[in-house]
Formats: C-alpha cells, sequence, structure tokens
C-alpha cells in the first residue's frame, strides 16, 4: 500500500512523539514507532511503557495497514529533508520505502502484533462511570508545572512524591509536589468538577507536557490507572502513581505570625551571591531578622571566605535568626522571579516556614514551604 505526505507536517508529527521513544530498553520493539492508517488518518504511536504518546494527520489512503518501523531513523531521514512530499510505500516482504524528488530510502518494518497496547480513552467497554473528566487552557495547566515541578522528589524510596498531585476539591483544583524539604502548592479556582479526587502524575509525563503545551484548551482523562492529555491532533497517556501521596497539609504550619515582606529581586540576587560561600553539604545560609531589616549571610570554613548583605525589608517582631538550605531558597525565589515582592511567613527557627507571592494572580493561589537547616550543625 502506499500513501504521500509533506515531509515537514510529518516532522512536525514526529517531534510531537519521540520524546516516548526509549533511548535504551530491554524490549527494542520500543525502539520503534507504530504506523496506524486507518479511514485516511495516518496515526502514529510512541511509547516507553510509562508514558504513550500518539498523533495524527490526514492522509490519502485507500487502505488501511498497521506497521512497527524504526523510530529514530525515519525520524532522522523526515528531519534532514527539505520541504518535500513524501511518498511512503509498504511492501508484503517487509520492506518500506520512502521516495522523493531526489532520493530513495529503504527500510524494513515489523508487523503490530508485538507492539504494546496502548490504552484509548474513554476506550471501548469503558463505563463512564469509571473516568473522571475536565478541561483547562493549555497557559494554566503549564503554569501549575512551571510553579511546582521543582519541587519533585528524587527519590525513589518515596514513589508517590516522585509527581505532581492533581487534588481536585470544592476550591478547585490543587497542584502538590513536595520533596520533604520544600513544598509547591498552585490552587487554580478556575477548575471546578463534580469529584473529589486525587491522582499523582508521574515527573517523566510533566516533563514532556510541559514542553509541547501551548495557548489551547486541553482535555484530561483520568480512570484508577491512567491519564490522558488529548491537545487537538496530539495525545499523552501515562500511568499513574499507584501510591497514596502524603498528607502535605500536616507539615503546613498555621502559627506563623511574624512576616517578612521584601522585593523579590533583591532577596533573589543576595542569595545567588551568598551561594558562591554556602558550599558545603548542608549549603548553609543564615537569615538573621530584626525590625525592617534583613541580613543573609554564608561562610566557606574550608576556604576561609564568608558573604554578607543587608537588605532593607518590612519585618516587625522580634529578632530572629534562621538556617536555611540555599539551594532551595534559590529555587522557590527562581520560580516566584515574576513576583515585584514576597513575604516569609515564619514562626522560629525550626518551624517551616510559607513564602507567597505578595499578589496573588485572579484564580490562583500560590504558596510555597520551606524547611529550615540547623545553625549549629
Amino acid at each position: 500500500m502506499e500513501f504521500k505526505v509533506n515531509s515537514k507536517d510529518l516532522e512536525k508529527l514526529l517531534t510531537k512523539i519521540i520524546p516516548a521513544v526509549p533511548t535504551r530498553t530491554p524490549m527494542p520493539i520500543l525502539e520503534n514507532f507504530l504506523f496506524e492508517i486507518k479511514d485516511g488518518l495516518l496515526t502514529i504511536y510512541a511509547t516507553d511503557l510509562e508514558i504513550s504518546l500518539k498523533s495524527s494527520l490526514n492522509i490519502v489512503s485507500d487502505e488501511n495497514i498497521k506497521a512497527v518501523v524504526p523510530a529514530k531513523l525515519i525520524y532522522d531521514i523526515v528531519r534532514s529533508l527539505t520541504d518535500t512530499t513524501i511518498l511512503f510505500s509498504f511492501n508484503e516482504s517487509g520492506k518500506l520505502l520512502l521516495k522523493t524528488e531526489t532520493g530513495k530510502y529503504t527500510l524494513s518494518y515489523l508487523p503490530s502484533e508485538e507492539y504494546p497496547d496502548i490504552p484509548s480513552f474513554p476506550g471501548e467497554g469503558t463505563k463512564a462511570a469509571d473516568i473522571n473528566e475536565f478541561s483547562i487552557k493549555g497557559s494554566e495547566l503549564r503554569n501549575a508545572f512551571d510553579k511546582t515541578s521543582f519541587a519533585m522528589s528524587k527519590e525513589e524510596m518515596r514513589p508517590a512524591m516522585m509527581g505532581t498531585l492533581f487534588e481536585f476539591t470544592d476550591d478547585g483544583l490543587r497542584f502538590v509536589t513536595t520533596d520533604g524539604h520544600r513544598l509547591a502548592n498552585l490552587l487554580n479556582k478556575n477548575i471546578k468538577t463534580d469529584f473529589n479526587e486525587q491522582y499523582v502524575v508521574p515527573e517523566r509525563a510533566i516533563t514532556v507536557l510541559s514542553k509541547i503545551l501551548d495557548e489551547k484548551d486541553v482535555k484530561v482523562y483520568l480512570n484508577k490507572t491512567h491519564v490522558s492529555f488529548i491537545l487537538s491532533d496530539f495525545e499523552l497517556i501515562t500511568r499513574l502513581i499507584g501510591q497514596k501521596y502524603p498528607d502535605y497539609n500536616s507539615v503546613i504550619p498555621l502559627e506563623n505570625e511574624l512576616e517578612l515582606k521584601i522585593k523579590t529581586k533583591d532577596i533573589h540576587d543576595a542569595i545567588k551571591r551568598m551561594m558562591l560561600f554556602s558550599v558545603s553539604n548542608t549549603r548553609k545560609v543564615k537569615f538573621s531578622l530584626s525590625e525592617n531589616t534583613l541580613e543573609i549571610s554564608a561562610e566557606d570554613v574550608d576556604k576561609g571566605a564568608s558573604g554578607d548583605e543587608v537588605l532593607n525589608c518590612e519585618f516587625k517582631g522580634n529578632d530572629l535568626e534562621i538556617g536555611f538550605n540555599s539551594a532551595y531558597v534559590n529555587d522557590i525565589l527562581n520560580h516566584l522571579s515574576g513576583e515585584n515582592e514576597v513575604i516569609f511567613k515564619l514562626h522560629s527557627a525550626t518551624k517551616a516556614v510559607i513564602v507567597i507571592p505578595v499578589e496573588q494572580k485572579e484564580n490562583m493561589e500560590l504558596m510555597m514551604l520551606l524547611m529550615p537547616v540547623r545553625l549549629n550543625s
């Protein structure tokens, strides 16, 4: 069977789904794309068994076919071509011929039977009650990932924390990440659903989605084991993390009555300079607070070097000294860099600190949490 396709249209499609092709795998079949042609629609699939990507393109074809083709080779061929028409010809001996005006390229293809099944949503035979769904603007979803994904854990001992919690509440959709040292929490009040559930989406899916989301609406389907994100002609399906997310509310302090209000750029610039001196394992930086003054200091004992800066701020209350991991403070401020001013809510040198922007975006509530480190350690 044969069909024709524009090289740039095909390159755009393949670029979207190549991230799901594993570079190393004990299952060689996963190093391929699955091409499916059905009723004039070319759909190409890729999967590493954790995430699956698929995208479609209208073509002219009188026949239907499924074939498994080498992903990297065909992607590299198509990407190297100028804007041209490619004729695909599948013969019965397992050879795929690509022809352009100036060249021809022969590849081997395999039958589709060995390629893993990819879940579909809503799926044949699936009960509507088994699936929850909602829609969200692509820009809002990307913003949620931008503000929270940095705090996901990298420790495999705590798999639930290696993802982003999607928590559906009466107030809206809450995105939560934590690694035990810092926590990011964003509530989107624009999303109202008739269900209250928790789902944990793995880091790999978040990373891939963050690169391809645009302003267009995203349709999301969720069941007990998988979630599907559909963006016009593109779909990402991923397994959910099956473990229950820890009770993050239990670590959010309620008694942080002390408030430090400061310009984001001022404190962020100072932290970046203090990081030059906080090079030990703890990466310790000290905040010394007194009335309307913040002193930030760090010391590299091994090199006999230290840094110290005094910043103007708004602070009332008893003097307080508290230590932090400078890399974690920097991470939080990086993700608040678009804010003019931030507030640090504190209680004591040993209690978690809440960091929030002074001005919240409309229908959004963003909160970061940071655990202190001991100053005498």
